[in-house]
């Protein structure tokens, strides 16, 4: 059971590889619209949901990627301008 999650959880990954953070986005929003409406299939909205963690874990990723990206300007010991790691809290 736990090999088969995954893998399911591997190819996933793999299909949101080349997805923006935008387009995710985008999509798990629509997903949960149409979980709310409680117009959806029990099997679908269980593939729905499933899809809408899969989205929810990439921009996540996707968010801290960014997050490690950004510096912040400060003033090192000698006076100078330097660049250090920006630290969300």
């Amino acid at each position: 059971m736990a090999k088969q999650a995954a893998a399911k959880e591997a190819a996933t990954a793999e299909d949101l590889s080349g997805v923006s953070f935008e387009a995710a986005l985008a999509e798990l929003e629509d997903i949960i619209q149409k979980l709310e409406s409680g117009g959806v299939e029990l099997e679908k909205s269980i593939a729905l949901y499933e899809r809408g963690a899969s989205l929810k874990a990439h921009c996540e990723a996707k968010l801290r990627a960014a997050e490690e990206r950004i510096e912040k300007i400060v003033k090192a010991g000698d006076g100078k301008p330097a660049a250090e790691p920006a630290r969300f809290e």
